[in-house]
């Protein structure tokens, strides 16, 4: 097979232009492709009013040697042979593994180590301590209307199955290298339960929370269809322990269950289970990670800006990605930017606020949103050991929670810089799920943090026109970004208690859908490896 990088075309190009282009680049008639594969599709926007799509594409001719030959003549740097591996699943172990197989968590970690265990007959338990999905989004959205008396502490934006990421923009790009196939993998499985095609191809891929629950309810059945168990408002409050070994877990009901493989596939708000973990002195560490705050603009602002255009059509509104460099040192940066999108009340515990980002498939709400964060260490934490994190965030929480009184604070930008309330908003019109109320935001974060963020906001201003426009919205705070610990695991994904399988983004090592998916595999493949499916099959 030929790889082509660099294929590029205007973004009205027509279904066939494509092929003649390879044709073109190949020397080849166009007759002789019998297949042509889009690997990668991004937008080139360095000339505005010349949009360009710049394509990777794989070119199959009508004989090996014709291949050979092509790319020989090509003498293009951009052209080269190219062989790529599907996903495969390992081959199982010798011996049975010893109870059936447990998961706990069913966000985009858990389900596909539940999926690929069921598919390979290991009859999983996956446990979740929130509702399927469809039951979470009625509770989600009551609590929206009628704020925290509405709050379900196990089933609200942070919990329930999907996960966090299932009330979010559902962004799928990952910065995980992948020579296995697991990225392909999950975003074919996606692309099985309802996700666009696109997906499989577009540079920064999206699935859009409206059709992210559609899928995760079509994996849900798929794995019980294959044999494993779905349990819903099963929250797991104790692990049973014999000599450094787990022998199974105990539920909030007072329920056991005989476990000794046990994935643990909890998201990064699990914090509950961190401290429970903590008791039974697993190994833990402390991790830096970021907080801060989230900023509305105009969409057409940025499309305008990005793409030279207001309304960009097909193209859909545009993204954007900063980072900058305050003096102290921190590093500033967006964050799970959402176009056409909403902020959200992303609260799971009472007394406490955060917020997040979340976009329909469409993004078509008038408003681009992005979380604007600042770095953190365990040296900013305040207390030691690896439960610091944990505690940084509720403080902050907590006095977000106070300065809106229950509802998400928010401030102009040009009044968060000048240190004084807003009183009202400006040209900017405010999109948001949940009840607002204006506050000081510059009392949330410490004085140190605020300094880097108006320095990253300086430096942004100057990168987007108009970026730091004072009446662009602020809201906080942001504090959810990734998980503020990591629980050790070995090379063989074990964690300091044999047979509890620390996974995903709670466990630190994941940062968004899809890479905790691909360690929800990595994972599963490490059970299949070392155990024979259970018996009685």
């Amino acid at each position: 097979m030929i790889r082509i990088n660099q294929l590029s075309l205007p973004v009205d190009h027509g279904k066939e232009t494509l092929k003649k282009k390879a044709a073109r680049i190949l020397k080849v008639p166009e007759a002789s492709i019998v297949r042509l594969h889009l690997v990668r599709r991004s937008i080139d926007a360095r000339k505005k009013g010349q949009l360009l799509y710049s394509y990777i594409v794989d070119v199959e001719l009508d004989s090996k040697k014709k291949e050979e030959q092509a790319v020989f003549k090509a003498k293009n740097p951009n052209v080269r042979m190219e062989r790529t591996e599907k996903y495969k699943c390992p081959s199982p172990g010798l011996t049975p593994i010893p109870t059936r197989p447990v998961i706990v968590g069913a966000g985009p970690a858990g389900l596909f180590a539940a999926l690929l265990l069921a598919e390979n007959g290991y009859r999983p338990i996956l446990l979740e301590q929130g509702d399927p999905v469809e039951e979470r989004e009625k509770r989600v959205e009551q609590f929206w209307r009628q704020g925290f008396s509405a709050l379900d502490p196990y089933s609200n934006v942070q919990f329930g199955e999907g996960g966090a990421g299932t009330f979010s923009d559902g962004k799928l790009n990952t910065l995980v290298k992948d020579e296995s196939g697991r990225n392909r993998k999950v975003l074919e499985v996606f692309t099985e339960h309802g996700a666009d095609e696109e997906i499989l191809y577009d540079s920064h891929p999206h699935i859009g929370t409206d059709v992210l629950r559609q899928v995760v309810r079509g994996i849900r059945e798929r794995i019980r269809s294959r044999g494993g168990e779905v349990r819903f408002r099963s929250r797991v409050a104790g692990l049973i322990c014999r000599d450094g070994r787990l022998l199974g877990l105990v539920l909030s009901d007072g329920q056991e269950i005989e476990a000794q493989a046990v994935i643990l596939a909890v998201g990064h708000s699990a914090r509950e289970l961190f401290f429970e973990l903590s008791k039974k002195q697993i190994h833990m560490e402390p991790k830096a990670f970021a907080v801060g705050l989230r900023i509305q603009h105009p969409q057409a602002d940025i499309n305008l800006f990005q793409y030279g255009l207001l309304d960009p059509g097909k193209l859909g509104p545009a993204p954007y990605k900063l980072t900058a460099k305050a003096s102290n040192g921190r590093g500033v940066y967006s964050f799970c930017m959402c176009p056409g999108g909403y902020v959200v009340n992303a609260s799971s515990e009472p007394g406490r606020l955060a917020v997040n980002g979340m976009s329909d498939h469409k993004r078509d709400g008038k408003n681009a949103n992005s979380a604007l964060i600042v770095t953190v260490t365990p040296e900013d934490f305040g207390r030691p050991g690896p439960l610091g994190g944990v505690y940084f965030q509720r403080e902050l929480e907590e006095r977000a929670f106070l300065l809106g009184q229950g509802n998400i604070p928010v401030q102009l930008y040009g009044d968060f810089r000048e240190n004084r309330l807003s009183s009202g908003f400006g040209a900017v019109g405010p999109e948001f799920c949940g009840n607002t109320a204006f506050g000081d935001l510059r009392g949330l974060l410490p004085e140190a943090l605020n300094q880097a963020f108006l320095e990253g906001m300086e430096q942004f201003g100057r990168k987007i026109r108009n970026f730091d426009r004072p009446d662009a919205i602020l809201s906080g705070v942001e504090s959810r970004t990734s998980s503020p610990l990591r629980i050790l695991r070995n090379e063989g994904f074990e964690s300091s208690l044999m047979g509890l399988y620390p996974c995903g983004e709670g466990a630190g090592y994941a940062g968004g859908i899809t890479s905790a998916a691909m360690d929800g595999l990595r994972v599963a493949e490490e059970l299949i490896r070392r155990f024979a499916p259970p018996e009685g099959n």
